[in-house]
């Protein structure tokens, strides 16, 4: 293996670290070949020919450019640096060679026009960015002409940005608006050639918390497309051709803080393709998450490959997530074979005009009845006094999960006498968090929960505050447990409990965690219903 030794001088440590001298070791054998090389070629508007080449590249050490004139040695540039050289009026195959610390070479052949006379034939595209807002792309391309300056027309950003003759130059403003755009097509020759446009910066709407409610159905009992929770279908195709960039529709994968989710900009219509056909006839709904500012309906299709596909319409309301849910039924009582679903299909309502986001698709069944106890007591607190975290009498906040990670106890979701409670067996210490949105529970008065077990002969609640920087073990967290010994065995439980009687709880504005103890340990199976705090 060849490696590279290299002492670090005093001096460069005092400027960047403040530190004393550091011998340090690198593999060269892992240095990939250089990327992305290409070169900014610009000219002087004097008629000399005199071309300056500024080359780029990721993980170059040094460029070697050849200018394709005749001159056989080439000029060796250093990152960030640049080149010029006269050429007399013609066109060139300049090439552009980028070199890593290991010898590695990765080279590109760019065109250079050098002409005498002014660009002709100005062609300016601008483009408001489809998913990055404030952003506006610019493209032109001139007969004669070598590159273009761009002056975005932004206060207090009077340079340019320049690029390459027909290639796209962007720029991101800091508010939205209307902007004086100005492009200015430059070749050898004195005289330049402009454009000048009046252009509309716009915004790009986009969700800025994920979805309300995470999903938190056993994996059992669900036909996933596209979740991070569950394993998708293999092999599924999000924008297969349907031919819908011709309406201007396109797509991404959108990253909302590591939480990925499907973004379908100006929606016609879209497809998905499973990667094989799937049996949803033992499911019971289709499930989704949509959010969109501009959508007002959105028309889903199950696609089977006996017999076609059936719509069902859903009205959107703009600027927060949607929750859907599509019975079966609503799809087979107009026909459709459901046994055999390889595509699903997307409608927006205005047409190419709006964008959606739309994560946690999935087909589901409600979880079995449980043979456990009867459900819990309905709650009597009125809705306006309670922040609910799970209760069917509520509506509920979001909570990212119900089994954290680190937790041993296996959680399943069941359903006691038409009622929805979680079930945690073989149960030692169980998280729930809701780090995303915590809890502000500053003007409630109470921590309620019902739980049931028929084998416990300990319980504990401990809750966490994760203080205003909403992290774990941030600096200025606050927690506190309560334990209920000798709980009674085989009834519902009602713990209501102070939150005064959480002493080491100095703070509740950003509760993030509450964590369930059972014991014996790993040796008793809980049922958990109506958590909340009350006022």
């Amino acid at each position: 293996m060849k490696k590279i030794h290299f002492i670090i001088s005093l001096f460069v440590l005092a400027i960047a670290m403040g530190c004393s001298d550091d011998t340090s070791t690198v593999d060269l054998d892992a240095i990939a070949a250089p990327t992305n090389i290409s070169a900014l070629t610009t000219v002087t508007q004097d008629n000399t020919g005199k071309v300056t080449f500024l080359p780029k590249g990721e993980g170059v050490s040094q460029y070697e450019i050849y200018f394709g004139d005749g001159t056989t040695t080439p000029a060796m540039v250093n990152p960030g640096e640049t080149v010029s050289h006269v050429y007399k009026e013609g066109v060139y195959q300049s090439k552009i060679v980028g070199t890593t610390l290991n010898g590695k070479r990765t080279e590109v052949i760019q065109e250079v026009v050098v002409s005498f006379k002014a660009p002709e034939n100005l062609v300016v595209t601008i483009t408001n960015d489809l998913a990055v807002s404030k952003k506006v792309t610019v493209t032109a391309k001139a007969d004669f002409a070598l590159f273009y300056d761009v002056y975005f027309g932004e206060a207090g950003k009077p340079d340019p940005i320049s690029g390459n003759n027909g290639t796209a130059v962007s720029y991101t403003y800091q508010n939205a608006g209307v902007y004086t755009i100005r492009v200015v097509s430059k070749s050898a020759a004195v005289k330049t050639t402009e454009y000048t446009e009046d252009f509309t910066v716009t915004v790009v709407n986009k969700p800025s918390a994920s979805a309300a409610t995470p999903p938190n159905r056993l994996a059992t009992d669900v036909i996933s497309i596209y979740s991070s929770k569950y394993a998708n279908v293999a092999g599924t195709d999000y924008f297969p051709d349907w031919g819908q960039g011709g309406q201007g529709s396109s797509w991404t994968e959108f990253d909302l803080n590591g939480d990925k989710m499907l973004n379908y900009i100006k929606l016609s219509y879209q497809g998905i393709q499973f990667g094989s056909s799937v049996d949803v006839s033992g499911m019971e709904f289709l499930h989704m998450d949509v959010w969109t500012a501009d959508v007002q309906k959105l028309e889903t299709s199950l696609i089977s490959k006996t017999n076609g596909e059936k719509p069902v319409v859903k009205d959107l309301v703009a600027g927060q997530w949607n929750s859907i849910d599509i019975p079966i039924s609503a799809f087979t009582s107009q026909g459709l074979t459901v046994a055999d679903i390889h595509q699903l299909k997307f409608v927006g309502t205005p047409w190419a005009t709006g964008s959606v986001f739309i994560d946690n698709i999935y087909f589901y069944k409600q979880a079995a009845t449980s043979t456990g106890p009867s459900a819990a007591p309905t709650p009597t607190v009125a809705a306006s006094k309670v922040i609910s975290m799970f209760s069917n009498a509520y509506t509920n906040v979001a909570v990212d999960t119900w089994r954290t990670g680190w937790s041993n106890a296996t959680l399943e979701e069941v359903v006691l006498a038409g009622n929805d409670a979680k079930k945690y067996i073989n149960l030692d210490f169980v998280g729930i968090e809701a780090t995303t949105t915590p809890i502000d529970a500053t003007a409630m008065t109470h921590f309620h929960t019902d739980v049931y077990s028929a084998d416990y002969t300990t319980f504990k609640v401990k809750l966490v505050d994760f203080g205003a920087d909403g992290k774990f073990a941030g600096g200025d967290d606050k927690e506190h447990e309560i334990t209920v010994n000798a709980p009674a065995q085989n009834t519902w439980v009602s713990l209501d409990i102070p939150l005064s009687d959480f002493t080491g709880l100095t703070t509740r504005a950003h509760i993030a965690q509450l964590i369930y103890v059972g014991a014996p340990s790993g040796a008793n199976t809980v049922y958990i219903d109506n958590v909340y705090f009350h006022n």
